[in-house]
């Protein structure tokens, strides 16, 4: 006799590849391989993946869905945030974030949690201290990339302690958005690295102590930091853009001559 398969037993194949393309494109986004701006070609993801294209264009269309690509009449292209955007988000996200905090804080993590958290604050330390010992002004791209990794993983779990899988999605797809602008954030100097460092201590030791108020006071600071770094940035590359469209002829003497 035939055995029946349920139709939650198994997965179209079709599913299973727009899936991959999803994942694969958006870790192209956050890697910083697909900039802001730029195009995204559902016949190159096909063949990469060894696909057609239908499943390509419907993880396209969820991605356009959750805001990480825009579609145009020139296909779909990664997100440009606007100086609103940016402001909006960060807002969003304080706002989100403060909650989650002060929840983690009341209920007290386990020492476990507590421990690896510590071991990500340190890491910008060490990154402080190799940036100190190398002689340079700031973090150069591969430093910045780790930095951004120990910063997200930080406050992703900082956000776990909130039990809340809702608010983490949220909170995770903005911090996603965020961080296609923040790639092309210039790298950390020394003094911005123990700011950062100092911030995350004593947030982390507010939230062990299991002082709610304490806490949300300090998210709040730090994020209200970080947009204005972020404003402060989109301002200096809106400029430059301003530049380099006006006067490209000054521009082309600053390349470097092959």
């Amino acid at each position: 006799m035939r055995k029946r398969v349920d139709a939650g037993d198994r997965q179209h194949p079709d599913s299973s590849i727009r899936e991959r393309a999803y994942t694969h494109i958006q870790r192209k986004i956050i890697s910083g391989e697909l900039e802001a701006g730029s195009a995204v070609s559902e016949l190159a993801l096909a063949k990469e993946l060894g696909s057609s294209r239908t499943p390509i264009r419907e993880a396209l269309g969820q991605l356009v869905a959750e805001g990480l690509l825009e579609q145009t009449n020139r296909g779909a292209l990664v997100v440009e945030l606007s100086r609103q955007d940016i402001v909006d988000l960060y807002e969003l996200r304080e706002a989100l974030e403060v909650f989650a905090i002060g929840k983690a804080a009341r209920h007290k993590p386990r020492e476990a949690d507590v421990e690896r958290l510590q071991k990500l604050v340190d890491d910008i330390l060490v990154l402080k201290e190799e940036l100190d010992h190398s002689g340079k002004s700031a973090l150069d791209p591969q430093q910045m990339h780790r930095f951004m990794g120990c910063d997200l993983a930080f406050h992703a779990f900082l956000m776990r302690l909130a039990a809340n899988a809702r608010l983490i999605r949220v909170v995770n797809e903005t911090r996603l958005l965020i961080r296609i602008f923040a790639m092309r954030h210039r790298g950390h100097a020394s003094q911005e690295l123990e700011r950062i460092h100092r911030q995350h201590s004593e947030l982390l030791t507010a939230v062990a102590g299991g002082e709610p108020e304490p806490a949300m006071r300090l998210i709040a600071e730090h994020i209200q930091n970080s947009q204005r770094e972020r404003l402060e940035e989109f301002d200096h590359w809106e400029r430059e853009k301003s530049l380099r469209e006006s006067v490209p002829a000054f521009y082309k003497l600053l390349e470097p001559i092959e």
